[in-house]
């Protein structure tokens, strides 16, 4: 197994119920949380109006999948 000297190995906790949603989404998308992670900090660093959003964001409660 290689490693790449240019990524930076971190952790952090998530909701879980938002993360099991995520994980069903990623399988539909094929889009895995590390990909999801580099483009967000891509666009936070480099969009105003994303960055905006962001910062603008305020309630991350998360209720679940709506049926």
């Amino acid at each position: 197994m290689s490693t790449n000297t240019n990524q930076q190995l971190t952790s952090v906790k998530v909701n879980a119920q938002l993360f099991d949603d995520f994980k069903v989404m990623c399988v539909r998308t094929k889009l895995s949380l590390q990909k999801l992670t580099d483009r967000a900090m891509f666009l936070y660093v480099t969009n105003e109006a994303f960055r905006q959003q962001i910062n603008n964001t305020q309630n991350t409660y998360y209720t679940g999948s709506q049926s």
